[in-house]
């Protein structure tokens, strides 16, 4: 089944009001009142909507977040019933220091079609690749990369890969260098990092590396729409981690999964921009109006789309 079209204006509308909000706390130095900002704004506009709907990806468990947590039911509950996963403020430090790249995000799935990711990190690898077995995250480096360019009609040098800039990359990245790759580097923005493979104009051929596995679902879901392909899987270090992986369902902690397994069904995918970055472009404020751009996806309509508003503050 589909889900309805009027849902793209009014989840637009959400992340655009949660952008906003946050927006009003840009450069302040405080990425927890930059992130509550949109939290509290993101629930009062989801709760708005005719959907009997619940956070499969949000804040966190309820002892962690007192809104938009995993398991809040959400919306009028009249209506479809929905899944959703949120990441209100992607890039706290990006809003809190005026750095580019901050994003209010939403996901949405049918019940049961979107999964439900623990708060822990995922190893992750994005291309805009329709054919399977190109890119694998149990393939080396050097094979990704040679599969990758043979695919792309690409010499290695002229692939750049995307990744984020951790201690825990230097393996990868002294891999990347032995190749020639072309690397860029990311502080932060998960999200937005997975998602600069779906367009040539942002020059990023593969999103590899370790990140938050709530942030792979969020891309996932948007890919999907692309016909990119996307793998991850979960690392669970700790006893506390594996427990809390079994609750929510998940039986085998080492397995990998593809796109379909964590996004099935249709899905509409909103990331409106804060601060301007690669992606998008943030809020701007002009006299009693503010414009902001906003990446939307629908993947029964096969809608992708930057979106531009206009609106009165």
């Amino acid at each position: 089944m589909a889900i309805d079209p009027k849902y793209i204006n009014k989840l637009i509308s959400v992340t655009t009001k949660a952008a906003l909000a946050s927006f009003h706390l840009v450069g302040k130095k405080d990425k927890i009142a930059a992130d509550k900002a949109a939290v509290d704004k993101m629930r009062t506009e989801l709760n708005k909507i005719d959907i009997k709907g619940e956070i499969v990806i949000g804040e966190g468990e309820l002892d962690e977040a007192p809104m938009l947590y995993i398991g809040e039911k959400i919306g009028t509950m009249n209506g479809p019933e929905i899944d959703i996963a949120v990441d209100p403020l992607e890039g706290t430090n990006f809003a809190a220091y005026n750095l580019p790249g901050a994003l209010s995000v939403i996901a949405i799935a049918e019940k049961n079609n979107l999964f439900k990711a623990p708060e822990t990190y995922m190893e992750k690898i994005s291309a805009n690749v329709q054919e399977k077995g190109v890119i694998d995250l149990d393939y080396s480096i050097k094979k990704n990369i040679h599969n990758l360019s043979e695919y792309l009609n690409k010499k290695p040098e002229d692939i750049t890969a995307c990744i984020l800039d951790r201690p825990r990359h230097s393996s990868i990245i002294h891999e990347l260098n032995k190749l020639n790759v072309n690397i860029k580097l990311i502080t932060d923005g998960d999200v937005s990092g997975a998602l600069m493979v779906t367009d040539k104009k942002y020059k990023v051929d593969i999103f590899l590396g370790t990140g938050g596995g709530p942030e792979g679902v969020l891309a996932a879901a948007a890919l999907d729409t692309f016909d990119c392909s996307f793998q991850g899987r979960f690392i669970f270090v700790t006893d506390k981690d594996k427990t809390r992986a079994k609750n929510m369902g998940i039986k085998n902690l080492k397995q990998k999964y593809d796109l379909n397994e964590i996004v099935s069904g249709d899905s509409i995918f909103c990331a409106t921009g804060i601060t301007s970055g690669d992606l998008l472009k943030g809020i701007d404020i002009k006299n009693n109006d503010y414009t902001s751009e906003t990446l939307v996806t629908h993947k029964s309509s096969k809608l992708k789309k930057i979106i531009k508003y206009k609106e009165k503050i």
